[in-house]
């Protein structure tokens, strides 16, 4: 998930990095040295001020050379921003952690990648619940839910996209400091309106990291196996999606009502229908509609 741009700054005319006293620009140095370690995940870490998108700038390099796993390219400020179905996504500058990784899962069968996107969702919200102290929820597949007052809001997504044939970026996107008047829908939320006790970016970035690179090491270790992994397990433990009536909005126009009863050993959301039989949704929008 890559954020779009919102201050009404022109292209050429890049917002200053200390325009806002409250939200400091990242610290690159203390990043990489927190980070990358021999024997470690991650390799390097880049931070630029302002870029269209991370995700699409991270699939370029990749393209263009052997860019080695475990590359992460982290912007203040996006432009061009894009989440699941090239829908956009506005934050101001510095108002979140906007990032993608470049992973290449080589020892995990290629039908078992789609649950990345899910194993970050599950890093994500790990990292974040240890180092904000806020209580977070998944919604399937890649959406990250935190409480503001008594509303259940979306505070930040991921999207993965193919880099190659044998790589993965992920994109994450998530709303730290955005107050309640920028943000871009009602429904939007952040760690800060959800009473985050920490909203200093630096620590959750590294919280959020190291919590994937742990996730990361268990499932590739398992052959991307979920259940011998504990991913599956614990994906549905934090998923709000499931126990509740949703609708699945599918391709071609379709739709389908059931409840949300399990996430299957290929990631896919299980849905109970009326009809008395459980289908598999493997991709679609999910509505979330009452608790069954």
């Amino acid at each position: 998930m890559t954020p779009r741009d919102s201050s009404g700054s022109p292209d050429d005319a890049p917002t200053s990095r200390w325009s806002d006293l409250d939200r400091p620009p990242l610290n690159s140095t203390a990043l990489r040295r927190g980070l990358v370690r021999d024997g470690g995940l991650w390799r390097r870490v880049d931070v630029v001020q302002r870029t269209g998108s991370t995700n699409s700038d991270l699939v370029a390099r990749a393209a263009e050379g052997d860019l080695a796993e475990g590359v992460v390219l982290v912007a203040e400020e996006q432009s061009a921003a894009r989440g699941r179905l090239d829908r956009q996504w506005t934050a101001p500058a510095r108002s979140g952690l906007f990032f993608s990784v470049l992973l290449r899962p080589a020892e995990v069968p290629v039908a078992r990648w789609g649950w990345l996107p899910l194993l970050t969702g599950v890093a994500v919200a790990t990292g974040l619940s240890r180092t904000a102290g806020v209580d977070t929820a998944l919604k399937w597949p890649n959406d990250l839910l935190v409480t503001v007052g008594d509303e259940e809001r979306k505070a930040g997504g991921i999207l993965a996209e193919r880099a190659g044939d044998d790589g993965v970026v992920i994109g994450v996107g998530i709303n730290v400091s955005l107050r309640a008047e920028e943000l871009p829908v009602p429904r939007a939320g952040s760690l800060a309106l959800a009473g985050a006790v920490n909203t200093g970016r630096d620590p959750l970035l590294r919280g959020v990291l190291r919590s994937l690179e742990d996730w990361y090491g268990r499932w590739r270790e398992a052959g991307g196996d979920p259940a011998a992994s504990g991913l599956q397990e614990t994906y549905a433990a934090g998923c709000a999606t499931l126990g509740r009536m949703v609708r699945a909005e599918l391709p071609g126009d379709r739709s389908l009502v059931g409840e949300a009863v399990a996430v299957d050993g290929d990631g896919r959301l299980v849905l109970a229908t009326e009809a008395g039989v459980q289908e598999p949704v493997g991709a679609g929008d999910i509505v979330h509609l009452r608790l069954a």
